[in-house]
């Protein structure tokens, strides 16, 4: 499920302070969309969009010195609507005074920033997007390591939570232990985070319940992280089929996002953790252009080759 966003968690989450209306930042923002009302200052109400942020800028406070009384008054009503969460001013500018009376006559605050409105744009976009966008519940571990997410999963008991206690004495950071929440930021990314009951927890069979950030210090968990790719570890058989060579990636798809996935088998004897790191590493180097499997079958062409001869 998505969140539910206030006019407060934007007011704390992006570069914003309070005009008027401090009494009702508890309305609901319900789309990430945000709307630049130009064409409704001009009376254009026909596609208008109420329950989107309406962003004013310099050209929108400018078009309305033009108005006289009546219209900006006119215009300020239609334009507050009951589920019209909020009216955000950018560039240091201020709303007309129909406007400010509009607000408070309809209950919408009223926040402003010296940001350009591209720039408060980016980041109130960027913000809600993350907030209201849908999870998905993922059984598994979130860990970041050397700054990169991995999403660790596999069968119950086959030692993730062990695996990520382990990283994080080796001092890597848990973002959550047993189940994710996993959202696209955008077409590309995944970002994880914990339910908020199991923030900064693990659970340790034979151990209990234990608080990470009580423990290691606050520098021992995140609240989020991108995903880079997931790990599945996988209950040791015989007769399994195994990568030898590191290049049969597969792929997870996620909230229409496709991931990097990898098998890891699990054996009695294997550090995990170690494993787990030295994966991390040779997924960043082939994302920096190196790759080992790549020089091994160079080598191995060479060889043929000056053998051939």
């Amino acid at each position: 499920m998505a969140k539910e966003l206030t006019v407060k968690d934007l007011l704390d989450n992006t570069r914003l302070k309070i005009v008027t209306g401090e009494a009702y930042l508890d309305r609901k923002i319900t789309t990430p969309d945000i709307s630049r009302p130009g064409l409704e200052m001009t009376g254009y109400f026909n596609y208008y969009a109420p329950e989107r942020i309406q962003l004013m800028g310099i050209t929108e406070t400018s078009f309305a010195h033009r108005m006289n009384h009546e219209e900006l008054l006119l215009i300020a009503r239609k334009m507050m609507q009951p589920n019209t969460p909020t009216f955000v001013v950018s560039t240091g500018r201020k709303l007309p005074k129909e406007f400010m009376q509009a607000a408070e006559e309809n209950h919408i605050p009223v926040l402003a920033t010296e940001l350009t409105s591209s720039k408060i744009l980016a980041n109130m976009t960027y913000f809600l997007s993350g907030g209201l966008a849908e999870r998905e519940s993922v059984h598994g571990v979130l860990v970041d390591i050397f700054g990169l997410g991995v999403l660790i999963t596999g069968d119950s008991g086959v030692g993730k939570s062990e695996t990520a206690l382990e990283l994080v004495q080796r001092g890597h950071r848990l973002i959550a232990d047993d189940r994710v929440d996993v959202y696209a930021q955008d077409e590309e990314r995944l970002v994880g985070e914990p339910p908020a009951i199991l923030r900064n927890l693990m659970e340790l069979r034979g151990v209990g319940i234990i608080d990470v950030m009580d423990l290691f210090g606050a520098g021992a968990v995140r609240s989020h992280a991108t995903i880079a790719f997931n790990l599945h570890l996988a209950k040791w058989h015989d007769d399994q089929e195994v990568d030898r060579l590191g290049n049969g990636e597969e792929v997870m798809k996620i909230q229409g996002v496709d991931l990097p996935r990898f098998v890891l088998p699990v054996q009695a004897g294997r550090n995990l953790a170690v494993l787990v790191e030295t994966a991390t590493k040779n997924f960043r180097a082939k994302l920096m252009g190196f790759d080992a499997t790549q020089t091994f079958n160079n080598n191995l062409t060479n060889l043929i080759s000056e053998n051939s001869k």
